[in-house]
């Protein structure tokens, strides 16, 4: 399972740049690339944040390919 890959994989697919996500989730633009290369791995905290901000489920964010 690879978060990262899916809250990318939903950002891009909104048409969300990495900085504002970052932004407004309340972490910085390199947390949130670490986050989405898989080299880090998200606080559920940031991640239910992250899936506010996609407009999608915390689930959506597990979900495999």
């Amino acid at each position: 399972m690879n978060v990262g890959k899916q809250i990318r994989t939903i950002r891009e697919s909104k048409g969300i740049s990495q900085s504002w996500l970052a932004k407004n989730a309340g972490i910085s633009q390199p947390a949130l690339c670490q986050i989405e290369r898989g080299t880090k791995n998200p606080s559920l905290q940031i991640g239910a944040e992250l899936a506010r901000l996609l407009d999608c489920t915390v689930e959506d964010l597990l979900a495999e390919e």
